[in-house]
This record gives C-alpha cells, structure tokens and sequence, in this order.
C-alpha cells in the first residue's frame, strides 16, 4: 500500500467489533522534500451508496428518518432525516442501491443514474459513497419499507414536497450531508 510519498511504517488493529478501526504510523514526503512521521487512527466500513427519490412530475422526495447514535452523543436528538443508502456489502453500487431503497423506503426504482462519487469523511473514514439519483411513480411503492429490524433498523419513510425539503435543509432540520448533496443537485432537475 505505500505509494512515492507514503510509506506506511506500521498497523495496529484497535477495533473490529463493529467494522475496523486502526491506528496507522506512517511517513508522509512534504513538499519540500522532507518526510514527516505521522499516526492517524482509520476507520473502514467499507463503501457505500445513496440514492435521492424523486417524482418530477408531482415535486416531491422520498427521504428516510432513523435514530443515529453518533449525531445523538453530539447533541442532536439522533432521529436524522435522510436519503436512503446502505454498505455495499460486496455488491455494485447500482445493485446495492436499488436493494436498499426496496429496504427502506419500499420503493422499487425502475432505474438509478450515478451522479457522484465522494469520500465524506476523508480526515478519519475510509468509505467511497456512491450517489445515485432515481425517478420513483405510486406505482412503484411495493412494500410500507421501514428497514430491517434484525440489522437494527426502524426507518419512517417520509414523502415530502421537494421545496419544503429544500427548506428543511437550510432551516436545519436536515443535516445530513449525503442528503444535502442529492436534494441540492435536485435543485436543478427540478428547476428545469
């Protein structure tokens, strides 16, 4: 894994209870030539995907709200609203998208286009998320969705006007930042 101007001098594994976490000493080459010994801790959850459900012809969204214990112990209340998304879990990230929006919002997409690729969290995590968009129709709801309890999850599936999402974003009720990425590159499909 080491490249020109990074060697990685060592490994220490400090977690694999949920996913990995290590701590990785490491030299860094400066610009001005010189190398810096650094130690940074890494988590690796593997990549993952996200997708923003719309219907352009009605102007609304569906996005998802679940507790989330990290936002919760930073002093939000936990419950966060968001785009559907999940791990790939050694699936493409089309397919895997397409499964977690059946999973949690009960919307079978007909078709999903790639609009990014973005590393949220590049100072600590390694996860690549994948962003999806996806034209749902009523038609298309297959099941009330809600997630799987066996993995923890009890998601309420929430269609919204787009413009009162819109809202939600800069009033902070949406702080999502998967989330806030799609409904903004949105912004521009639906004003067209």
């Amino acid at each position: 894994m080491n490249h020109r101007n990074v060697r990685i001098v060592a490994q220490h594994l400090l977690s694999d209870n949920w996913y990995i976490l290590k701590k990785i000493d490491f030299e860094l080459q400066r610009r001005d030539g010189s190398w810096q010994t650094q130690t940074r801790e890494v988590y690796d959850r593997g990549n993952g995907a996200t997708i923003a459900l719309y219907n352009l012809a009605q102007r609304t969204v569906i996005l998802t709200r679940q507790f989330r214990i990290p936002a919760f112990v930073n002093g939000h209340d936990g419950y966060l609203i968001e785009t559907a998304a999940g791990l790939l879990d050694n699936a493409s990230p089309e397919e895997r998208i397409r499964l977690e929006a059946e999973e949690e919002t009960g919307y079978r997409v007909r078709s999903v286009r790639k609009v990014y690729e973005a590393f949220m969290s590049p100072g600590s995590v390694t996860e690549r998320l994948y962003f999806f968009i996806g034209e749902y129709h009523p038609e298309d709801r297959i099941s009330a969705g809600g997630g799987l309890a066996e993995e923890g999850e009890d998601i309420e599936v929430l269609e919204l006007p787009f413009d009162e999402a819109l809202a939600m974003v800069n009033d902070g009720r949406i702080m999502d930042g998967k989330t806030i990425i799609l409904l903004l590159h949105l912004k521009q499909l639906m004003s067209a």
